[in-house]
């Protein structure tokens, strides 16, 4: 009941340093004792989810694919939370000790399941458009599952990255390849090399970290959209986790003009640095940006078109104004806040508590699929939500809540 969802709101905290007391208090006031689920995409595609590990090494590529899959393929419900080492970097994370934490997450999210089917058959045939997704700080590849299954069900793929800049709260590579299928069953795999979450020392500055990690980030989104374009060309892929699934399926189903990159807090910072390093990326949205992470360098300016989709509780001066940066004459720069939101309104733990959650999630998917489908060139239905983008309707708000110093210059929302 109430309880479960304080100490889910504790997990809340999550993903960043600055949520504020406030918010998390607020969040505990309003727990009542109804437990959502992660919801189901609301588009006509059935989803498939798999994931891919590339090369012995840190360097290679790992991430979680969604996407439009055939239909009764599997019966299989993919889990949400795939390895107990994930409950340990949460519980470093967090500040918990692990043997606490290790069964507090087993018992409270152990059999919580996401509602896209495992490993089940890639439905060719289309062009589909492809999203390259960025988790945010002590998350990893698989806790944006309802922002990445509604995306799929609407006909995208989408690759959610697990960064291993040692930002998430765990993730792990293999170091060799063990020659023997049966150890990849064994819990304690020696083949595995696990990295967890690197707090800040006390007395370090948070700036050069950050941009350090975030250089690394960037370079896994590319890495990312490389490799899926490999396959899209039909060329072999071996995945180092043994999973049946039939990656050949996919060539020539990635329609290569409509890319876009997509990323919450430390991801949306990510989501920006890559739009600006890579033109391939056609536009990008960012989910609550946290802009620290940023050097001076990507504010001299990039092309492609950006949204901005803010929390009513996250976002301070300063951070809005770097966003403000971004914009300039003849670019395309849209921000929309949504009311009654705060930071962890994006990450699956919003459906793990018992605020209804329903809400923020769904004008944000709804305004993101309105501006891919205006800059990506869809043709869909989804410019129904345009009004959403200029933030008009119930619960937006056009631009920002956050009272920003009137020596701003106007003329740029």
């Amino acid at each position: 009941g109430g309880s479960m969802g304080i100490r889910l709101n504790l997990i809340f905290c999550f993903f960043h340093p600055g949520l504020s007391v406030n918010a998390q208090k607020e969040m505990e006031s309003k727990s009542s004792t109804k437990l959502y689920g992660i919801p189901e995409g609301k588009g006509p595609y059935s989803i498939g989810c798999t994931d891919l590990m590339t090369d012995y090494t840190i360097q290679g590529s790992f991430f979680r694919l969604y996407y439009p899959s055939q239909n009764g393929a599997s019966s299989e419900e993919t889990k949400w939370i795939p390895r107990k080492e994930y409950y340990r970097g949460l519980s470093d994370f967090l500040n918990m000790y692990r043997m606490l934490g290790e069964t507090f997450f087993q018992y409270y999210v152990g059999s919580v399941t996401c509602p896209a089917k495992w490993n089940a058959a890639f439905k060719p045939g289309e062009k589909y458009p492809l999203i390259i997704f960025s988790h945010g700080l002590g998350a990893f590849r698989t806790i944006y599952s309802a922002i990445c299954i509604e995306m799929a069900s609407q006909g995208f793929i989408v690759a959610a990255v697990e960064h291993r800049d040692k930002s998430s709260s765990a993730t792990y590579y293999h170091k060799e390849n063990p020659g023997c299928e049966a150890q990849e069953e064994a819990t304690e795999n020696p083949n595995e090399e696990w990295i967890y979450y690197r707090k800040l020392k006390r007395s370090e500055q948070e700036f050069p970290l950050r941009n350090q990690q975030l250089q690394q980030r960037t370079e896994e989104c590319i890495r990312a959209l490389d490799l899926i374009l490999d396959i899209n060309n039909g060329n072999h892929v071996v995945n180092v986790l043994s999973l049946n699934f039939d990656w050949t399926l996919l060539k020539e189903s990635i329609d290569t003009d409509r890319i876009a990159v997509m990323g919450h807090s430390f991801g949306a910072a990510t989501a920006i640095k890559t739009l600006s390093k890579d033109t391939r990326f056609k536009c990008g949205i960012a989910l609550d940006a946290w802009m620290l992470p940023l050097d001076d360098e990507v504010y001299s300016g990039f092309e492609q078109p950006l949204l901005f989709i803010n929390s009513e509780k996250f976002q301070w001066v300063s951070n809005v104004l770097k966003m403000k940066k971004l914009y300039s004459t003849g670019k395309i720069r849209k921000m929309i806040t949504i009311k009654g939101s705060v930071h962890q309104s994006f990450p699956d733990f919003t459906f793990l508590s018992e605020i209804d959650p329903n809400i923020a999630i769904d004008i944000s998917n709804k305004a993101s699929l309105a501006f891919l489908q205006k800059h990506l060139g869809l043709k869909k239905d989804f410019d129904q939500w345009d009004a959403l983008v200029d933030g008009e309707g119930h619960n937006v708000i056009p631009g920002t809540n956050i009272d920003l110093p009137s020596t701003q210059p106007e003329s740029l929302e």
